[in-house]
């Protein structure tokens, strides 16, 4: 299968009197239709990696190569529009007087025609559930309902990629879960290629490939079983481990004889319930 996107040797620094490259000889591919999750501490590259992978930042050297075009002045443009960016803070990304108007923003930006436009907000949000808040203002929505209305004006422009930059870090846990599974259903419909960057380990778990940034390098990546069974490895670069995870540290602690592969919270609980529960 040919990678949709392809870093080569990447390396990024802000100012050239950095010590430390923000990204240091990065290589990493990722195909088309894969869920990537990109996990690291504060100041490890996640953001600045998604960041040349749009052209928001130009790497000092190495190659971008998005959908076959290599990233460069002359085809930014048309890059751009194959990868959409759903942010942080669903706030800073409003533009629009109501839902439809704020959806509608970037594809008038690109001159869709206005009888396709009107069709795209419709299926956009329909896709997301939040028809019913088409004519609302988004500052009187819920944080998980602007953030999906985010995503809406995102799948609106009908990228081939979708990267999430750390898109449900200030959403509660039921917000949070909301948008994972609007993004889950999104990407199935369209076939997208998501890039999660998060600090969510428990998102980063719904990924097909987890990706670990440490210090502007690329140290490790494989399926969320190999990368989490790590479990004290992860603790000792600053990083969380999913509840699963936690719960058998906790039980082993505790003598309890737990499985030695990764399960997740479907697994986990039904290990518990015909393991312990029902002895």
């Amino acid at each position: 299968m040919k990678p949709i996107i392809e870093l080569n040797n990447l390396t990024f620094k802000y100012q050239r009197t950095d010590a430390r490259p923000a990204l240091e000889d990065v290589s990493l591919s990722i195909n088309q239709g894969e869920w990537v999750a990109i996990i690291g501490h504060n100041g490890s590259g996640k953001s600045t990696l998604a960041k040349t992978i749009n052209g928001l930042l130009l790497p000092e050297s190495g190659s971008v190569v998005v959908g076959n075009k290599e990233l460069n002045e002359e085809n930014i443009w048309s890059v751009r529009k194959m990868v959409g960016m759903v942010f942080q803070n669903p706030d800073n990304q409003f533009v629009g007087a109501t839902v439809e108007d704020d959806v509608a923003f970037g594809m008038e930006n690109q001159g869709v025609p206005r009888d396709e436009m009107v069709e795209r907000v419709k299926n956009a949000l329909e896709q997301v559930r939040m028809s019913n808040f088409a004519t609302k203002e988004p500052v009187r929505l819920s944080g998980g309902q602007k953030q999906r209305v985010a995503i809406a004006g995102v799948v609106a422009l009908r990228p081939d990629i979708i990267i999430l930059d750390e898109a449900t870090s200030m959403l509660d846990p039921e917000g949070r879960a909301e948008v994972i599974a609007t993004i889950k259903q999104i990407k199935e419909e369209n076939n997208l290629t998501v890039l999660s960057i998060t600090h969510d380990i428990d998102e980063a778990a719904n990924a097909n490939r987890v990706l670990v940034m440490r210090q502007g390098k690329l140290v490790d990546e494989g399926t969320p079983e190999k990368i989490f069974s790590a479990g004290p490895k992860l603790v000792e670069m600053g990083l969380d481990l999913p509840f699963p995870e936690k719960l058998k540290q906790s039980l082993k602690e505790r003598g309890v004889a737990v499985p030695q592969n990764y399960l997740t919270e479907e697994g986990m609980v039904d290990w518990l319930w015909t393991s312990i529960l029902n002895k």
